[in-house]
């Protein structure tokens, strides 16, 4: 794996927190217990931070960035992502924010000052616009993204199941790793 530093900020794994081998993980990044990021994913807080909570997982390809201080944003924008939190495959995700219990689904693009709230899921290859509140509860789908209706006991419950998923197949990878 590739952890760097950025000039005062080197990235932070708690325990438990995998990040595969081929991944790229600079600066000011924080990635809580059991959280994995998997193949060929960048996460850069270069110049903003980067929060990735507890059990969740950030799958292949996914790029995460932030914003830097500027007139046009004064401050910056970090990205934040909560807890239980599944990213698919080949995601963006710039200077937004996440709730906990979120699916982000493969190919979807999240944009600077976008609020996705807890409990949501994207549907694949979906764009959430710049600054963009997403009501927790509901499936979005679509370029740009719209609320289709409320998810289901049953999705609801899946949201969960997936970040335990990729807990225990983190653990399986981190297992074979110390083997190797």
């Amino acid at each position: 794996m590739t952890i760097r530093s950025f000039e005062q900020h080197l990235p932070r794994l708690a325990a438990g927190a995998w990040v595969d081998q081929s991944a790229v993980v600079i600066g000011d990044v924080e990635l809580q217990e059991d959280a994995s990021i998997w193949p060929m994913c960048v996460i850069r807080g270069d110049i903003q931070s980067i929060r990735i909570g507890a059990r969740s997982n950030v799958q292949d390809g996914t790029v995460i960035h932030v914003t830097h201080h500027s007139r046009f944003c004064p401050g910056g924008r970090p990205t934040q992502i909560g807890s239980d939190v599944t990213v698919g495959h080949r995601a963006v995700l710039h200077a937004c924010s996440i709730g906990d219990l979120v699916l982000v689904g493969m190919q979807v693009t999240v944009m600077d000052g976008a609020v996705i709230g807890p409990r949501c899921m994207i549907g694949a290859g979906s764009l959430v616009p710049p600054a963009k509140q997403l009501r927790s509860g509901f499936l979005y789908l679509g370029n740009p993204v719209t609320e289709r209706r409320a998810l289901s006991d049953r999705e609801l419950e899946f949201l969960s199941y997936s970040a335990t998923h990729y807990v225990r197949l983190k653990n399986r990878h981190l297992a074979t790793a110390d083997r190797a």
